[in-house]
């Protein structure tokens, strides 16, 4: 089997960073942590990820509105990718994420969970969707 570069998916928020990786043959996509946001803090953790999971690539998740506009989400999410940029020189790629949250808590309602208490699973279940489906997206290619 072929071993492929492992990728990283954050699914970016206001408090919270859901984080999800590859596996090594690309085919599945596993939650990792949520990180919280903390002054620049989160951008260490995650450059500590990048090294310790040997990351080639990062996917973050952007949150366009339903008709595929940019809205107030995707400004602050372009802000975060290029900051995170002058932590990592590996490429960051921007995927679209739209409904991936509701999708999270729809599986964990689902699976008899409550989420109101829940949300650092819903952001790395979150990332875990982006993640998914970006591998899905190059795999049928």
């Amino acid at each position: 089997m072929k071993v492929v570069d492992r990728i990283l998916a954050l699914d970016y928020g206001d408090k919270r960073i859901g984080v999800a990786v590859s596996d090594p043959l690309g085919i599945t996509a596993q939650e990792l942590e949520t990180v919280k946001v903390v002054k620049d803090l989160h951008f260490l953790r995650i450059k500590e990820i990048i090294k310790e999971k040997q990351v080639k690539k990062i996917l973050i998740g952007l949150p366009l509105n339903m008709n595929g506009s940019k809205g107030q989400r995707v400004v602050k999410t372009e802000k975060f990718a290029e900051k995170l940029k002058k932590y990592t020189s590996i490429p960051i790629l921007m995927w679209d994420e739209r409904l991936t949250s509701v999708e999270a808590k729809k599986s964990l309602i689902f699976l008899g969970q409550k989420t109101g208490k829940k949300k650092e699973k819903i952001d790395r279940l979150s990332a875990v969707l982006l993640l998914q489906s970006y591998l899905k997206s190059i795999s049928d290619k």
